[in-house]
């Protein structure tokens, strides 16, 4: 493909990811996408490219520098590695990470995870003939806040929650799928369980922590509300629990349905801190 075609098809792609905050319709529907933000390896120039990402814990997430079979590393691989320190958007958050590659059985483990979930990657890995990187991005401690792509702090309430809608929506599609197989849960999947159980964790306590306090101490007459929600919070903690021992057995029944008891209460959860914080936060 020549390369003014790719680059018309990856902005178009850039378009959609930033216009609707990480959802991007067609081929990509229902993919986990960033924007990647490198600099060039020669030119110093920024350059922005769709990039297919792996959960992978609570501090970093993987891109695999596949450049669909290709015979030639990705220009962006090339870039990363002269200038480490590069820019993510995953569509509810923007912020700079530092990129790290895989080497040696802990490539080989990730990959074989990705390989598990999508045998697309085996076919690239063949096509290629080259090993294909894995690079691990890890989010820059201390290097300022990662910013919310919302206009307000209301507006980024709804941003964070449809974020943790969306990947809940993709993890019960997986359990789904693997709930028809006769095997055990993939390890990668597995992962993406355990890493959207961090990432509720750590946005529910600093709820309690910061926002719920911030809220209470200027409008006294929400604190029923803001009460009911921690008492939500500590019940989603407990479903949390349930579906972290269930990924645990790996069995793929238990853990759809823990899956969807989560669901279930999560939603009513979010709505319900949408419909009470959005407008005290916006007034």
């Amino acid at each position: 493909m020549p390369n003014d075609t790719i680059n018309n098809f990856n902005q178009q792609i850039i378009e959609e990811f930033r216009a609707y905050r990480g959802h991007v319709g067609g081929h990509f529907e229902g993919a986990r996408l960033i924007l990647l933000t490198t600099t060039g390896a020669r030119s110093g120039a920024e350059h922005t490219t769709p990039v297919a990402y792996l959960p992978d814990g609570g501090d970093r997430i993987l891109v695999i520098a596949s450049a669909a079979g290709a015979p030639r590393h990705p220009a962006w691989y090339h870039n990363l590695l002269a200038h480490p320190e590069v820019t993510v958007e995953s569509g509810a958050f923007t912020y700079q990470a530092r990129a790290v590659v895989l080497e040696g059985e802990e490539r080989d483990q990730a990959f074989a995870r990705a390989v598990e979930t999508d045998a697309g990657w085996a076919a690239y890995q063949e096509k290629a003939g080259r090993v294909i990187p894995v690079v691990a991005l890890y989010e820059i401690a201390g290097h300022g806040p990662g910013n919310i792509n919302a206009g307000s702090m209301g507006e980024a309430i709804k941003v964070v929650h449809d974020a943790f809608r969306r990947e809940l929506a993709l993890i019960r599609q997986e359990m789904n799928r693997a709930t028809g197989n006769s095997g055990s849960l993939g390890a990668q999947l597995r992962v993406n369980c355990l890493t959207f159980c961090h990432g509720l964790h750590n946005h529910h306590t600093g709820e309690d922590l910061g926002l719920f306090p911030f809220l209470a101490d200027r409008n006294p007459t929400a604190a029923p509300a803001i009460e009911r929600l921690r008492e939500e919070h500590d019940r989603i903690a407990e479903l949390v629990e349930d579906l972290r021992r269930a990924v645990a057995t790996q069995d793929p029944a238990t853990a759809r349905t823990e899956v969807e008891r989560l669901t279930a209460e999560l939603e009513a959860h979010l709505t319900y801190e949408e419909e009470q914080l959005i407008p005290l936060l916006d007034a």
